[in-house]
């Protein structure tokens, strides 16, 4: 018994160490112009366009579902796509969660790129300046 708690702990911090992700270090991101912004019953469709580094130009759509009577958190669902230099087109689904406090909304999902990339990706969108500031975190990379 006296063994069996290093090991456990040992075991833990191995775990810990090695399937960690670093959210301090952005492997990239940039910033999108929001382009429409179309209200519905209980959600809102916004599209937004930019560079991010990286990716070169993006195009994003999203649809934002309000889980609350008063419309500061919920889900998001989209598809993001860009074409790089070479002809090369990227594509990938979205998923995940918003917040908004007042103007500002904070918007939190993964992706999973048609090149095999995964990301962690953070956008903080001004509704009334009409942007959003991208980070975004590499979980995996591309498979080349």
């Amino acid at each position: 018994m006296k063994t069996y708690f290093p090991n456990l702990l040992f075991t833990l911090l191995v775990c810990g160490f090695t399937f960690s992700q670093d959210l301090t270090n952005p492997k990239g991101g940039g910033v999108l112009d929001i382009i429409t912004i179309i209200p519905g019953d209980g959600y809102s469709d916004m599209t937004f366009e930019g560079q991010i580094s990286g990716y070169g130009s993006v195009y994003v759509a999203f649809k934002l579902t309000s889980i609350n009577s008063s419309k500061n958190s919920g889900t998001l669902d989209g598809q993001g796509r860009t074409i790089l230099e070479d002809g090369t087109l990227i594509t990938t689904p979205l998923k995940g969660t918003w917040k908004r406090m007042g103007a500002e909304v904070k918007f939190y999902f993964t992706d999973a790129i048609n090149n095999g990339a995964m990301n962690f990706v953070i956008w903080d969108v001004n509704l009334l300046n009409k942007k959003a500031v991208v980070k975004y975190f590499e979980l995996h990379s591309a498979d080349n």
